[in-house]
This record gives C-alpha cells, sequence and structure tokens, in this order.
C-alpha cells in the first residue's frame, strides 16, 4: 500500500472527526476547506473516502451498532468512531479488489495507533476483524449502484 493512500485517509479522519466534533457535514466541512489558501491540497482519495462515508453514514453506523461489543457509537471515542467508519466503507463499498479487507483493516488499526488510545487498535482490530470475516454477506446488502436508497 502506497504512503500516498495512508496519508489520505489519515487526511479523510481528520475531516470525519472535526466534523464529528462540530456535528456537522463532513462533505461540507471539507468542500470549505478545498482551496483555501491555508489547507494543503486534499488528495483525491480522500475526497472520496469522505464522501462514501457521508453517503452510507446510515448503513455504516447500523452495521457498526450491531458488531461493536461494550460500547455505543455515541459513547466511543470520537476519533476511533472515525476510524471505524473509514475502515468499513473501503471493506464495504470500495469497488472489489480496489482495498484488499486485510489491507483495510490493516490500515484502519494503524491510524488508531497513530491517533487514539492504547487500547484502540486493538478494538478497531476486532470490530473490523469481525465484519471482514462476514464482508460477503454484508455487501450483499447493499443497494446495487445507482439504486435510491429507501
Amino acid at each position: 500500500m502506497s504512503g500516498s493512500r495512508s496519508k489520505a485517509r489519515k487526511r479523510a479522519v481528520d475531516f470525519l472527526y472535526e466534523a464529528d466534533l462540530r456535528e456537522t457535514d463532513a462533505v461540507t466541512l471539507m468542500s470549505d476547506r478545498i482551496g483555501a489558501p491555508e489547507t494543503a491540497p486534499v488528495p483525491d482519495y480522500t475526497i472520496t473516502l469522505v464522501e462514501g462515508v457521508n453517503e452510507n453514514r446510515e448503513r455504516i453506523d447500523e452495521l457498526l451498532t450491531q458488531h461493536i461489543e461494550g460500547w455505543t457509537l455515541s459513547r466511543m471515542p470520537v476519533v476511533d468512531r472515525a476510524v471505524l467508519r473509514l475502515g468499513l466503507y473501503e471493506l464495504l463499498w470500495c469497488p472489489k479488489g480496489d482495498v484488499p479487507p486485510v489491507v483495510a483493516v490493516d490500515e484502519a488499526v494503524e491510524l488508531a495507533r497513530a491517533l487514539s488510545t492504547d487500547d484502540s487498535p486493538r478494538f478497531v482490530n476486532g470490530v473490523l476483524g469481525r465484519l471482514a470475516g462476514i464482508r460477503d454477506r454484508l455487501r450483499k446488502t447493499l443497494p446495487k449502484e445507482g439504486t435510491p436508497v429507501e
């Protein structure tokens, strides 16, 4: 995995984290920053990730709620929530083969290790590992591209 994708993921987590803290839309926040003189250029993959998490956030949160043990989404650290949302988006919504499940999980664990508590990498690994194990079944429940979400 190239360093540029890892950096794009970190940037996406930054936007998701800040939007969650401010209780605002992540895409709007990111759009407001793109092109601002004080903002470094935003990689295309960051945009893809933020838009994807934002677009699928309801289903992502539903799946996380069903598979986290001992926590609720609202009680976990905000950064862990952002990392899990990003990791689950990559696991389920990225085109098949673009991001192998092991890479999606490993990258999320590394983000948790760099940005959160000592317990977070193990927690993120456990949640995303369980979801990766049923990935194919979960993908079948997702709406097809171009299908309106109810």
